[in-house]
């Protein structure tokens, strides 16, 4: 079964609020079997329109990383990112 991948392109523009964000993020990606493989860092856009901050989440399945983005733990989550900077999130299953 292929895994499962979540996606961010964020820009930030409160580093404080966002934090908080993605502490609380931790639960859903706990439940649903999530692992970092790319948060933040430095980054270089070579084409396009690009973002100053780059998440890749890996998990067991396809299924999962949208069980992940569509969890009510997400959800909460994602409230206190209001005002903290915006985003472009995609769920891809790999090869």
């Amino acid at each position: 079964m292929p895994k499962g991948y979540v996606i961010v392109r964020a820009t930030v523009t409160n580093p404080e609020q966002w934090a908080k964000y993605g502490a609380m993020t931790k639960v859903a990606l706990d439940k649903f079997g999530g692992v970092p493989v790319v948060r933040g860092g430095q980054c270089e856009t070579i084409e396009g329109v690009g973002a100053t901050r780059n998440v890749v989440l890996e998990f067991p399945s396809y299924e999962a990383a949208l069980g992940y983005a569509r969890s009510p733990e997400y959800a909460e989550a994602k409230t206190l990112r209001e005002g903290a900077g915006v985003l472009d999130m995609v769920v891809v299953e790999g090869v």
